[in-house]
């Protein structure tokens, strides 16, 4: 397991730098293995040392690309597989361990226009931003998933987003409900934004 100050959703990618050495440790063995790992938010602490404090649902990683250094760092570049539930953490050996299980969650049972609801609020969330400086340059075109399922993790991935909101968002076992909230999170970022740009005199 790898704790981070950042929630990863399911095929979201990820590029880690690996420099503790016992996250070395934990490349070398997934490196020799299935080169699979999970992760979890660090909900207090820091990455750097031990003694973080951490959530329980977090996500299965697959090592896409990985770049050795010759002092023993590493560049990962992972991806999300699928959600994960800790049932129980072990003594750190050297790196954090933990028996875990598959955490899927419910079908999508929504209407399909959800999706298209909630691309059109990230859409707008990212044109604000660039008009205030604060995000990609210029609008920028959602193209999500046709699968529900993999669509609605993909606008979570997208999205500009807070760590507890994030975090939320990863532990909702319902798809439908994951992109209501979602949307709603979108649309209050959205009058904020219209409200800076309302006072600088952009809007």
């Amino acid at each position: 397991m790898f704790p981070l100050s950042t929630v990863l959703f399911p095929h979201a990618e990820l590029p880690i730098h690996i420099f503790e050495p016992r996250y070395q440790a934990l490349v070398a063995d997934v490196m020799a293995g299935s080169k699979e790992f999970g992760t979890v938010l660090i909900s207090a602490g820091s990455e750097v040392g031990g003694g973080e404090k951490r959530t329980n649902i977090g996500t299965l990683l697959r090592v896409e690309m990985a770049v050795p250094f010759d002092d023993g760092r590493w560049m990962l570049v992972t991806r999300g597989i699928e959600r994960i539930k800790v049932l129980e953490w072990l003594e750190d050996d050297p790196y954090p361990k933990a028996i875990v299980e598959p955490h899927p969650g419910s079908d999508f049972s929504g209407d399909p226009e959800l999706i298209d609801t909630a691309a059109a609020s990230l859409r707008r969330v990212r044109m604000l931003l660039s008009e205030l400086d604060e995000g990609p340059c210029g609008p920028i075109d959602i193209d999500l998933s046709d699968d529900p399922m993999r669509a609605s993790w993909m606008a979570c991935a997208l999205a500009p987003l807070g760590l507890i909101d994030a975090q939320q968002l990863l532990e909702c076992t319902d798809p439908v409900e994951r992109l209501t909230q979602l949307i709603e999170l979108c649309r209050a970022r959205i009058t904020d934004l219209q409200h800076l740009l309302s006072e600088s005199g952009n809007a």
